[in-house]
């Protein structure tokens, strides 16, 4: 059965402030995570229309993020590696999904709507009976849930921060029962690996990963709001193409990079082995085991 959960996260803003925020801190959170070859390249963004949700901007992306995964799924993913990222953003809805074509039992999807109230809408997404049985519901508090502290900054910690600008802020201990203004994010997330003996260990580690970067992107929305506060959507769309590029050549770069250390490398090791100055790297070698992540990266998908 695939994992299934409904996560619902509370910011002191309005809906309509927060079409702003959101696109952002994805632009700005994207590029302080593309380095070492490793990032989100983007690969398409352009306006989409549907029948049902109207006008929308669809964007593709992909994620480079092999050394940032765990041992053993280190262990299954060759070294270049991506997912895939396709979302439709037909604001206040949106609907994203991730693929890896590696992996093709592997599927992210996820719809979010977001609605000006506390999270007390009980079927905001229309789920079916079924569908509402199966469901997780997990509240997700940006101020008072713990924090990974790789991620922490004091400064974006909405328990202590205060907005120069719209003065909201800090967030007190039940603040999400009488803050105004409030909106609410309810992101419905199908998690899906179905691949014998690994399912329920990635499902529930794709959801542990899902629910940190909700918390900090959230938290980090609210904590950048000075910077964001008074930009239009022509203002806000001209700085996403801005950070865009500059991710881009960023993780291009550093991917070149990678890329040329490796074959230098391969180069080195086939000369050896064609009868060159062997010396010490003549010893055989033993695969190790791939390394856990860096623990001072952050997360990188983009769904908030």
């Amino acid at each position: 059965m695939v994992l299934t959960k409904e996560y619902r996260i509370c910011m002191p803003l309005t809906v309509e402030e927060y079409h702003i925020g959101q696109l952002y801190m994805i632009a700005r959170h994207s590029l302080e995570q593309s380095d070492r070859g490793e990032g989100v390249e983007v690969i398409e963004n352009r306006e989409c229309l549907d029948p049902v949700h109207g006008k929308g901007q669809y964007t593709e992306k992909r994620i480079h993020l092999s050394s940032r995964l765990p041992y053993w799924v280190q262990a299954l993913i060759p070294k270049i590696f991506y997912v895939t990222e396709k979302a439709w953003n037909y604001y206040p809805y949106t609907i994203t999904e991730y693929t890896c074509s590696f992996i093709p039992k592997f599927n992210i999807h996820i719809q979010t709507r977001y609605e000006n109230n506390n999270g007390s809408t009980e079927n905001c997404l229309e789920l079916t009976a079924d569908q509402l049985v199966e469901r997780i519901v997990d509240h997700i508090d940006i101020a008072y849930d713990d924090l990974s502290p790789k991620h922490y900054k004091e400064e974006e910690d909405p328990r202590f921060f205060q907005s120069e600008k719209t003065k909201r802020g800090p967030l007190i201990e039940g603040w999400r029962s009488n803050y105004q203004p409030i909106m609410c994010s309810y992101k419905l997330v199908n998690a899906s690996f179905e691949v014998w003996g690994l399912q329920t260990r990635a499902e529930e580690f794709i959801h542990s990963c899902i629910r940190e970067v909700l918390l900090l992107g959230h938290r980090q929305a609210f904590g950048w709001i000075d910077e964001w506060i008074e930009m239009e959507l022509d203002d806000v769309r001209q700085y996403e193409n801005t950070m865009q590029n500059k991710t881009n050549t960023l993780v291009q770069q550093a991917g070149n990079a990678s890329m040329s250390e490796t074959s230098a490398s391969t180069s080195s090791t086939v000369s050896v082995s064609a009868g060159g100055d062997a010396g010490p790297s003549s010893t055989p070698h033993t695969p190790t085991t791939p390394k856990s992540p860096d623990t001072n990266k952050k997360s990188l998908f983009s769904w908030f």
